[in-house]
């Protein structure tokens, strides 16, 4: 059994646009140390999965040189690997609308390498999804059950805030699906939620994709799944572990500041056995701590160098914070500069990001400010 995997990078970008204006939503930083991306190609590496396509819009500068040539998740192969598939699009689109806008029209700009696909069966992923899931469950599953296709699913409390950006599945108690509800405005209660992982055979995804094209198919969920699944096996699979889904810019940081105030978070998606989480290398010395510094339930990236006092906040690579500084609740990315005698809290700064020296400033746990890249404030 061989199989392909399909990752879409940045099918979500317009949910948190502060940190997605230089790159894609797969390259966006998150963890210290990683990027979204690090999370869905670790999952498909750590199951066997090493034919990988990213699927890219624009933006995707930042994505290509983190992954590089693939070495850091061992994809750097004379057979497989990793392909990067920018998108195609004529001499006659004139605008950066007549790029994809869903998975399906993402499938449809790429056919050609999907028809040169040779694996048996493909796995699909976004990459905002944050967990740590064996891929070879969900597979083994799919051919069990005999289904055409089978998504990913997660039993979840919602409000109608939380519903409205979400694909509800009702499925009997064999996980076939009985009904879809896509983006409801008014629902309240206990629901499976698509993760947007989804498995199917290589020649049902082609003849997917053909189909698309020859009816102008705009939608995966409308045009494919609710339209066929009375004469479809269209199965769930109901996931049960941790996952984090990054809808906003709020959430980007709840769920940030969740890995610092919950243990079982952390270990779940960092400490699975025989299933780590890959990220590329950077071979920074370690972090340096003053003897004025502090630091407390923080977590702190190789190569910083730490003279003030850091609470409750996680810096990326290569952070500098100045003497007398002070940083709570904060999340401070690759290669920013804290000035001496700052105050932060709840506060974001993008990479390259410089505070100058006693600066203050504060934001809110709903609503952090934020800092874009490379700004001097």
């Amino acid at each position: 059994m061989s199989v392909c995997g399909i990752i879409f990078s940045n099918i979500h970008d317009h949910n948190i646009p502060e940190l997605t204006r230089y790159r894609t939503i797969a390259s966006v930083p998150f963890g210290c140390r990683y990027r979204f991306i690090d999370f869905t190609l670790s999952n498909m590496v750590n199951s066997n999965i090493y034919n990988i396509n990213v699927i890219t819009h624009y933006n995707y500068q930042s994505l290509m040189d983190h992954i590089g040539s693939g070495k850091d998740w061992d994809l750097a192969r004379r057979s497989g690997g990793i392909k990067i598939l920018p998108p195609y699009i004529t001499a006659y689109a004139n605008n950066i609308n007549a790029l994809y806008r869903t998975r399906l029209e993402a499938l449809k700009s790429v056919n050609y390498s999907i028809s040169r696909i040779k694996d048996e069966y493909v796995i699909m992923s976004d990459c905002d999804v944050i967990c740590n899931v064996d891929f070879n469950d969900i597979i083994e599953n799919h051919i069990k059950t005999g289904a055409d296709m089978t998504l990913a699913v997660k039993s979840v409390d919602l409000t109608p805030e939380s519903a409205k950006i979400n694909v509800l599945f009702d499925s009997d108690e064999d996980g076939r699906v009985r009904d879809i509800l896509a983006y409801p405005t008014q629902f309240t209660g206990r629901a499976d939620i698509g993760l947007n992982i989804v498995v199917m055979r290589t020649d049902y995804l082609k003849q997917i994709v053909l189909d698309a094209i020859a009816h102008n198919y705009t939608s995966l969920t409308s045009d494919i799944l609710a339209r066929n699944m009375k004469n479809r096996n269209f199965r769930v699979y109901k996931y049960d572990g941790y996952f984090a889904c990054i809808s906003s810019f709020a959430d980007y940081y709840a769920h940030s500041m969740e890995l610092l105030s919950d243990a079982a978070a952390r270990d779940a998606l960092f400490g699975v056995k025989d299933r780590p989480i890959y990220t590329k290398v950077r071979n920074s010395v370690p972090a340096f701590y003053a003897a004025s510094s502090s630091v407390r339930n923080s977590m702190i990236a190789d190569g910083c160098e730490i003279e003030g006092s850091v609470e409750n906040s996680i810096l990326f690579r290569g952070v500098k914070i100045g003497k007398n500084a002070t940083v709570k609740n904060s999340i401070i990315m690759q290669d920013s500069i804290i000035g001496d005698g700052a105050f932060l809290n709840h506060v974001i700064t993008d990479k390259n990001a410089v505070v100058r020296d006693n600066r203050m400033l504060a934001g809110a746990d709903v609503q952090p400010f934020y800092i874009q890249k490379g700004q001097m404030i």
